[in-house]
């Protein structure tokens, strides 16, 4: 239900591990989060596996790789991985030099009839990730490449509306940040033939093409003439500007999601931020800085790095402080062109609601030019 200590799922998770056996030998696609290790044997007992030749380690955080000693253990099976992922395993867990083998980018595996070919997809989502190409069956094992975070007894992503929210909150948390990598590992994959395309989490993919038009989408540059407004209110000045603003935005034409960030499923928010052209966070001033809910919005925003063109804030301060360069400054990393911020004293008086509606003139003006407004 929260993974990483971190993102909610409404939806819940799999863990997704996949067995190939070829005519000779037979190799297990990554392992699970210890917690379901039990589930993970269970599977494999059932499906009558008294030994396996090797397991495939994709990528070393521990929902993939956290069980490798003990299969390894289980199975007395070597453990294949690239480099960069090895030095990560050797860290993160209790693995020795000896039961690691390296492989390199296009490298291939035979298990007989079944080859096994390894493609590094770098930054999808850390930097020593890879897949596996099944050639003979056309299937490419593309661990958090095109997952989703969604718990289903349907086996295929055949239910495209079902899968299509789960997958763009699984990119809008974990992919986002690394668009430009993501553009490079997609022209990698392009030539391939896909014809089912099995992620770590979530259904598989026997309609590829689904999932990568929805990636080829988000990684681009493309915005859309939405708003992201994310605001905290203590005591009702900060929202009353957030709706002055949501209603003149509304008026111009400009389609607004509105987030009160205490009671708002951040995920909501990541997924949101996906499309959006502009994003405006709006707090009241504690002490000297932003609302610490605020801050965490805009410091999200900031991780999230999304393609967002245009940023602003809005807000009230009782006495004095620093709050507008404080939430500028956790916004930076998404590199948008800043609207000058509108700051009420206290309760806002007409001509800061003026100045909202003069804000929303601007985002309007900047939507119509880079051709996303009428």
């Amino acid at each position: 239900r929260l993974f990483d200590q971190l993102i909610p799922l409404p939806h819940g998770t799999t863990y997704n591990s996949y067995l190939v056996r070829g005519s000779e030998k037979t190799a297990l696609l990554d392992t699970v989060d210890p917690e379901t290790m039990d589930l993970l044997f269970a599977h494999l007992d059932r499906l009558g596996v008294k030994k396996l030749d090797y397991v495939i380690s994709h990528h070393a955080e521990q929902d993939h790789s956290g069980t490798l000693p003990m299969v390894v253990e289980r199975y007395g099976c070597q453990v294949v991985t690239n480099k960069k992922c090895k030095g990560m395993l050797l860290d993160l867990l209790d693995l020795k030099d000896e039961q690691i083998v390296e492989v390199e980018d296009g490298e291939k595996l035979s298990l007989g009839n079944k080859t096994l070919e390894f493609l590094l997809l770098p930054w999808v989502h850390w930097p020593e990730t890879m897949g596996t190409w099944l050639a003979e069956d056309r299937i490419l094992f593309s661990c958090d490449f095109f997952g989703s975070h969604l718990a289903s007894t349907q086996l295929f992503a055949d239910d495209k509306m079902m899968v299509y929210e789960p997958a763009k909150r699984y990119f809008a948390e974990i992919m986002m940040p690394f668009r430009t990598q993501i553009r490079k590992n997609l022209a990698k994959i392009e030539g391939l033939g896909i014809e089912m395309i099995a992620p770590s989490h979530g259904p598989v993919y026997r309609e590829p093409a689904f999932i990568m038009d929805a990636y080829r989408d988000w990684v681009s540059d493309e915005v859309k003439n939405e708003v992201v407004l994310a605001y905290v209110s203590m005591h009702g000045s900060t929202e009353r500007m957030a709706e002055r603003l949501t209603d003149a935005l509304m008026r111009r034409g400009i389609n607004v999601h509105r987030f009160d960030i205490p009671v708002t499923d951040l995920g909501n928010l990541a997924v949101s931020l996906v499309d959006a052209a502009t994003v405006i966070v709006g707090a009241p001033t504690v002490l000297t800085g932003p609302h610490p809910m605020a801050a965490y919005a805009a410091m999200l925003v900031g991780a999230l790095r999304p393609k967002t063109k245009f940023a602003g804030i809005f807000g009230s301060y009782g006495w004095a402080g620093k709050m507008p360069e404080q939430l500028t400054q956790m916004l930076s990393p998404v590199r948008a062109e800043l609207f000058e911020p509108v700051i009420s004293k206290g309760h806002p008086k007409e001509e800061d609601l003026k100045r909202l509606d003069e804000l929303a003139d601007q985002i309007l003006a900047k939507h119509r030019g880079i051709g996303i407004a009428g």
